[in-house]
């Protein structure tokens, strides 16, 4: 559903909605996505997010769903998208610092933090200018690989904070 973080700005993708399907394939998922009434010709960054609306918890980038000249967008996405998605880091280690330069720059070393399970979905723009070219607010976010996109556009918010769709997936 349209990001509620949108709802102060009625004019900024009043039309945009997403569609996702997930078909088991052994041990892995194929995760389908369907957007619309997005701007044309623009470039999105979706993640696998622990609660739907900021400030989010733990995210992983999945990958990018780009729009055509109609404003309509599609990615597949092959991984575990099941009750047994999470994140854990059993330990800290340093990690690269790709991005030094803010606003949202890479860190190092990461948190060390148990297992946490992630059920939902959010797609954000992929540049804060294309997010005021269509009407919405700039914002600059770390949801896309440089660390600096525009706000989310779509969530999985019709779904309780904790019982996001992928809970439902492999039981």
């Amino acid at each position: 559903m349209r990001s509620p973080a949108l709802n102060t700005s009625p004019n900024c993708v009043p039309d945009a909605a997403g569609d996702a399907t997930i078909q088991q394939k052994g041990p892995v998922e194929i995760l389908s996505v369907k957007v619309e009434g997005l701007p044309p010709k623009t470039d999105f960054d979706f993640f696998v997010i622990q609660q739907p609306n900021g400030p989010f918890g733990m995210s992983w980038y999945q990958g990018d769903i780009d729009t055509d000249e109609n404003g309509k967008g599609h990615g597949r996405f092959i991984g575990r998208f099941s009750i047994e998605t999470f994140v854990v880091a059993p330990g800290s280690v340093d990690a690269p610092l790709t991005f030094e330069d803010p606003p949202n720059p890479s860190v190092s070393p990461n948190p060390k933090t148990g297992p946490i399970q992630m059920y939902h979905l959010g797609l954000w723009f992929n540049s804060p200018a294309d997010a005021v070219n269509a009407g919405c607010p700039a914002g600059h976010t770390p949801f896309n690989g440089e660390h600096d996109a525009g706000p989310q556009v779509l969530n999985t918010s019709n779904f309780p904070n904790l019982q996001g769709p992928l809970i439902n997936v492999g039981q």
